[in-house]
């Protein structure tokens, strides 16, 4: 249903200002039901992860001491849900809109492997973001206040509620080269072929990259002091 009422809003835009942003109507739609398909995958509200409440418990301590790294473990975790998501969350309503309103699909099989790479890299930066989320709960012992940010930043700079090509001047070459947008806007312009692949790929890689060497540093930080509530 959120889908569906997306896509009107932005067929109504799209009809008053045809053109928008590169986009025609279709590539509207179209943009309204892959980013609807990214929500879960990329876990955009946040979460996902069992860390906090682990770390709470004092759970963490048994993680730590396992022969596998803390930062792969819980991403091969988070590779599984996105997956099993991807399957019941994301490509039932991207069925849904073709059957409504009819969707881009790309023409070739460049196109497919660019999304795709662009997928797989979005999935490690929403991963590394929220891990970093959650291994806050270290420091601060309670992560709602940092995830409440979160969600801000996410839902207004990913591209989740409109496409980012929108935001006027700075604003809007700032907000694509944030990391929230690497998680949404930019595998979407790939999946359209809005955007040059080797440009985009690079981005994403640069801030999957970045977030995972603070991941890596910031769980460094907890072997040397874990602050355990209740334990």
């Amino acid at each position: 249903m959120f889908g569906v009422l997306r896509a009107y809003v932005l067929i109504a835009l799209w009809q008053a200002r045809p053109g928008l942003a590169g986009y025609d109507v279709a590539d509207a739609v179209t943009f309204c039901f892959v980013t609807q398909a990214l929500i879960g995958p990329m876990q955009l509200f946040g979460g996902g992860l069992t860390l906090p409440e682990r770390i709470r418990s004092g759970d963490i301590a048994l993680d730590l001491v396992r022969p596998a790294p803390l930062q792969l473990w819980t991403l091969a975790e988070d590779v599984g849900r996105a997956a099993y998501l991807f399957a019941v969350r994301s490509l039932p309503p991207m069925l849904l809109g073709a059957a409504l309103f009819g969707i881009v699909v790309p023409a070739d099989a460049g196109r497919w492997a660019a999304f795709a790479a662009g997928f797989a890299l979005a999935l490690v930066v929403s991963f590394a973001w929220r891990y970093l989320i959650a291994l806050s709960v270290c420091w601060l012992q309670d992560d709602r206040g940092v995830a409440v940010l979160s969600l801000v930043l996410t839902t207004f700079f990913s591209g989740m509620m409109v496409p980012l090509h929108l935001f006027p001047g700075r604003l809007g070459d700032l907000a694509t080269s944030l990391p929230w947008a690497a998680m949404v806007q930019l595998p979407t312009d790939l999946y359209l072929g809005k955007a040059s692949v080797p440009e985009t790929l690079a981005l994403q890689a640069f801030w999957a990259a970045a977030l995972m060497g603070f991941g890596a540093l910031a769980t460094r930080a907890v072997r040397h002091k874990v602050v355990i509530q209740g334990g």
